[in-house]
């Protein structure tokens, strides 16, 4: 009782004052642009469901999980995609992948529209794309609808690239993983909470495929410790750690929005062959480690005790961290 009461007292306040861990994919994707702007892009009363999930007997959403729309961001029309991990884990299918692509889409037209003479839009008009990832991946039960989906979405982020600020956010109790472990590295820059994770195969499918011995995914400070936001900062896979708010992500997303592309390009993981390389040397120098935890890892960065940063607040873990770099095995 006393934990639907405080979800209830959740759901009443501002979007913006709500815990982004606890929100839904709407309120989400609403508390990200400025009160009263987003305008859903075919939503629940359009009524497109998948073709696939009757077929097999399952239930259809009628988002199927996924919540796409266009705001305004101070001048800035902003596309938001927030996906639902509750609706077959947030899993992308024909139906939520068009959805995705189609707003990625808009994105670029808005773009090209705004666009003078060649000229780029001015900084403070300049589209902006928000992703909220919440999902597991592909959606098994139209798994070819949604790898294809996948791939679209891939190709459009290379044509947005140089253009329109692509950021994904990741602050919610599923987090990311599976192929869209991958869309979200191919963004300009990454923003996660420390309670949230990102990664390319889940903990339980790792048990399942490999044993228990090699990664137990009951043990919860061991699954954090490696696939959430404290150990995704330090090796750089999440460019920004923020408060678990609404309010805080969409504060951050605004400190990104009004620098110039090329400052948001050079947060990116991935992108070029300077930034593979880059990547390819830190997965080299943290294998020859032959760390038995992701503690080994934070200790080799600099971080002494590293035990003493998993207790720390945010704040003062930010403050005080190192983060891990190719030459990071050296000292």
């Amino acid at each position: 009782m006393q934990q639907a009461l405080s979800e209830l007292d959740e759901g009443n306040k501002p979007p913006q004052l709500q815990s982004f861990l606890e929100a839904n994919a709407r309120t989400r994707a609403k508390g990200l642009v400025d009160e009263g702007t987003l305008t859903e892009l075919v939503g629940p009363a359009d009524r497109y469901t998948s073709p696939h999930l009757p077929i097999l007997g399952e239930a259809v959403e009628f988002d199927d999980g996924i919540v796409t729309g266009i705001g305004l961001l101070g001048r800035r029309p902003t596309i938001v995609i927030s996906q639902d991990g509750r609706f077959i884990g947030g899993s992308i299918g024909e139906v939520s992948g068009a959805k995705m692509a189609g707003a990625l889409k808009l994105a670029l037209e808005l773009y090209q529209r705004l666009s003078l003479d060649g000229a780029p839009p001015p900084l403070e008009k300049r589209p902006l794309v928000l992703i909220s990832f919440e999902t597991g991946g592909v959606r098994l039960h139209e798994a070819n609808a949604g790898l294809l989906a996948h791939a679209e979405v891939m190709d459009l982020l290379q044509d947005l690239r140089h253009k329109v600020p692509v950021i994904g956010l990741v602050g919610s109790k599923l987090g990311c993983f599976g192929g869209m472990g991958f869309v979200a590295a191919a963004t300009d820059a990454i923003i996660m909470s420390q309670f949230s994770r990102i990664g390319l195969t889940g903990p339980e499918v790792i048990e399942q495929e490999m044993g228990r011995s090699e990664f137990d995914s009951a043990d919860r400070a061991l699954v954090f410790r490696t696939t959430g936001g404290k150990h995704k900062y330090i090796i750089g896979d999440c460019d920004f750690l923020v408060e678990d708010s609404i309010a805080a992500f969409r504060a951050q997303v605004q400190q990104l929005a009004g620098l110039p592309m090329a400052e948001i390009e050079s947060l990116r993981c991935i992108g070029s062959p300077a930034l593979i390389a880059k990547q390819m040397a830190i997965v080299d120098a943290i294998s020859q480690l032959m760390p038995s935890d992701s503690l080994d890892v934070w200790r080799a960065a600099g971080n002494e005790p590293p035990q003493a940063l998993v207790d720390l607040s945010l704040e003062a873990f930010i403050a005080s961290v190192k983060r891990y770099s190719p030459s990071a095995a050296d000292r």
